[in-house]
């Protein structure tokens, strides 16, 4: 095989898009190496830890979201009152944040507590909570994991998801399209084609793998740095490559109705949060995330204004208003979420109680574009407490809000002792 190198040539087109070679100093170019084995499993299926994420790009007005009391008798304010049905199922969370500044360019960093251009040379790189445990427990389901949103927005589309690799996890953009993804089977024919193309990107990976054995070789240090990025990237596509061979043959669930229309995001948020309580309740994932993003439009709820110019409110009461309206909706629908999830039951339990339901925002302000004292709620999965708990958020008992998060993936069953930015857990 040739050792002259074009970078060129090495550009694996996969689930995840185009994976292009970075261009190292020290060669002409260079390819990738790696292997994943996949764990071999049966899928626990009822009774299972499940985890789902909810986030909004622009904050909550935090006057109006936080309580003042601590414990069981905090104050029904007005975003936690549409939660009044489930208030002995949440626990409101305040001063957690990952004591970051960026304002909207620091949002992406809600499930991962780091910026993604800092990320660089760790190990996890800014990999979110959803995929940590997603690439523990994700071979158990169809899809290790799900991720919702819109790639319309103030910042390039749907952000809420990361892989190790740095790679931004590309949305599922409306109900029509995550129905199909969980209910509609492909034709025989297509299956076929499938297992073609699946037989055609494994023959390119194991050429990338070939020639990179002989690259690896002969870079220098500075450069194997650069190899080792685009090795975590390759492994994200082998990854994913046999997760889909692995479920090619198996049948989807029965649809429970017909394939749904989209209309827009703020009239298909009921159906979106249907669509994952159903993936929930079918096994075909255990971790999902929705992103409530740019393209949740205030026009569908009456008001004639952009969602990011409102946030931008200085303190108008008017502006404010509207902006209650929207926030309101949002945890009504979130709130109407686990009261289906309660109504499913999943074994000996609810769905609800087997699932942790985590909703915020990376957004502290967005009036003053701060990314601290973030709006957090938690339910079910053991953690519907129906109390108000203040964590310090300054000094040396500041507590990272990546500590909660640990404690989520630690009782999903992720034998890791740290995550992200985390110095521990907490609940």
């Amino acid at each position: 095989m040739s050792k002259n190198f074009d970078r060129r040539r090495f550009v694996l087109r996969s689930l995840t898009g185009a994976l292009a070679l970075p261009a190292l100093p020290s060669m002409a170019a260079a390819a990738a190496n790696g292997e994943l084995a996949v764990a071999k499993t049966s899928g626990a299926g009822v009774g299972a830890r499940r985890f789902v994420a909810i986030g909004n790009l622009l904050g909550f007005q935090q006057k109006h979201f936080f309580p003042e009391t601590e414990g069981k008798g905090f104050e029904e304010t007005t975003l936690l009152k549409p939660l009044a049905d489930n208030r002995d199922q949440i626990t409101v969370y305040r001063g957690l944040d990952h004591g970051l500044r960026g304002g909207h360019f620091a949002v992406h960093t809600f499930l991962s507590g780091l910026l993604h251009h800092e990320s660089k040379n760790r190990a996890d790189g800014n990999v979110t909570i959803d995929q940590f445990i997603a690439d523990e427990i994700g071979e158990q389901t169809r899809f290790p994991s799900l991720t919702v949103g819109s790639e319309g927005g103030i910042h390039g589309g749907c952000q809420l998801s990361w892989t190790k690799s740095g790679i931004r996890v590309p949305p599922i953009t409306g109900p029509a399209e995550l129905f199909e993804r969980l209910f509609v089977t492909e034709s025989k024919e297509q299956r076929v084609e499938k297992k073609k193309a699946n037989a055609l990107q494994a023959s390119i990976l194991d050429s990338v793998l070939e020639e990179a054995g002989t690259l690896s070789k002969r870079v220098n240090q500075e450069d194997k740095g650069k190899l080792d990025e685009y090795f975590s990237s390759i492994r994200d596509v082998e990854k994913r490559l046999k997760f889909r061979q692995r479920w090619a043959d198996h049948p989807k669930p029965e649809a429970p109705f017909d394939r749904p229309a989209d209309q827009n995001t703020v009239e298909d948020l009921p159906m979106l949060y249907e669509l994952i309580a159903l993936a929930l309740q079918t096994d075909s994932t255990r971790v999902a995330t929705l992103e409530i993003g740019g393209s949740f439009l205030p026009q569908h709820l009456g008001i004639d204004k952009a969602y990011h110019g409102l946030s931008h409110h200085g303190n108008d009461e008017k502006v404010i208003a509207h902006l209650l309206t929207l926030e309101t909706y949002q945890l009504e629908q979130y709130g109407k979420f686990l009261t289906r999830l309660a109504q499913i039951q999943d074994g000996e339990q609810s769905l609800l109680e087997s699932t942790a339901v985590l909703f915020g925002s990376g957004m502290g302000s967005a009036n003053s574009h701060t990314n601290t004292d973030l709006p957090i709620l938690l339910a079910g999965g053991g953690y519907g407490g129906g109390t108000f708990k203040k964590a310090a958020s300054s000094g040396l008992g500041k507590v990272p809000l990546c500590n909660l998060y640990l404690d989520i993936a630690q009782r999903m069953g992720v034998e890791k002792e740290a995550f992200g930015t985390s110095t521990g857990t907490f609940s």
